[in-house]
């Protein structure tokens, strides 16, 4: 692979998603709105994926991988992802069912930003308390979460660090799992095609022309609306929808037809055992990034189990 480079820099489209209604959830669109956004549904597998964030102990941490490796699979396609905290990997790699259950990181590292002389085939060194995409690759683990928004908002991850560290961990062989959002200002502000555009772009922007595959095959963009993560909010299906459409239409815009359909999105924000089935009727929607449901092990399952009603809405049994 060759190393990553600033060369696709393309300009931004498409009209604004109407704002929320209120600073509490948004209500579900009445019927006599206008048509829902479809740009071209994917034909990538249904992928979920389980951030544990900074939770576990040994004891839950084993009592949940216990759960899981129980838990029975309806038999769809499906990708599953766990990211335990750092301390847990190696419980998880060594515990979990490898045939049906592939383990993330949180986050990896990426040198000087500022290094115009950054390197890309080599990020260990003076960086007290990061693991390095060497690191992760070296230990076998191939799946990363990168730009969360409790990356970006805690740990001041700027959209082109967050580009940075998508093109260095594909760079290692690593599968990225990008997450972009806005916040509930952002979205009643009419913004939120635009900060998504930005935070894409910078992740487009670090990635070669001669990689575009990587954005189908490794890179899987996950929405998730800052406001609704956490908060027991969840985005409509419909507006889930119209972003999923909107971010598969920039990605045939910016980077190729074939790229566009190939690439998995994600919905993330307060995803739960009872609200998936619904999200996941919808063509553009390929697969969930979960927080807190993926502590339990029962609904977790059910989310992944969620796969066949999206396959059989889209007409992919």
């Amino acid at each position: 692979m060759t190393p990553p480079t600033s060369s696709l820099r393309m300009a931004l489209r498409a009209a604004p998603l109407r704002s929320v209604q209120s600073s509490h959830a948004p209500r579900r669109a009445p019927s006599s709105r206008r048509a829902l956004q479809v740009f071209s549904e994917g034909n990538g597998r249904f992928i979920v994926g389980g951030n544990w964030k900074c939770n576990g102990t040994k004891a839950s941490v084993t009592a949940l991988i216990d759960e899981l490796n129980a838990g029975q699979l309806s038999g769809a396609k499906v990708d599953i992802v766990v990211a335990p905290t750092f301390l847990h990997i190696h419980t998880a790699m060594a515990g979990l069912d490898a045939s049906r259950f592939q383990v993330a990181a949180q986050n990896s590292w990426v040198e000087d930003f500022n290094d115009p002389t950054h390197h890309y085939d080599s990020n260990t060194g003076a960086f007290t308390g990061e693991v390095s995409a060497e690191m992760l690759e070296d230990m076998g683990i191939p799946w990363v979460i990168l730009g969360h928004s409790e990356r970006r908002t805690l740990m001041g991850e700027t959209d082109a660090i967050v580009g940075k560290k998508v093109a260095h961990a594909r760079f290692h062989g690593l599968n990225v799992i990008a997450c972009v959002g806005e916040t509930l200002a952002e979205r009643e502000s009419n913004s939120t095609l635009e900060v998504i555009f930005r935070q894409l772009q910078a992740v487009a922007d670090e990635i070669d022309d001669r990689e575009h595959s990587s954005w189908g095959s490794q890179v899987v963009i996950a929405y998730e609306p800052v406001w609704a993560i956490g908060t027991g909010k969840v985005a409509t299906p419909e507006q889930v929808q119209e972003v999923h459409a909107a971010i598969r239409k920039w990605l045939a815009d910016n980077v190729s037809a074939e790229v566009s359909k190939a690439t998995r999105i994600q919905y993330g924000g307060s995803v739960n055992a009872g609200n998936c089935e619904e999200l996941a009727k919808f063509s553009d929607v390929d697969g969930f990034l979960v927080g807190g449901a993926s502590l339990k092990g029962e609904d977790f399952i059910k989310i992944c189990n969620s796969s066949a009603v999206h396959y059989k809405a889209v007409g992919r049994m």
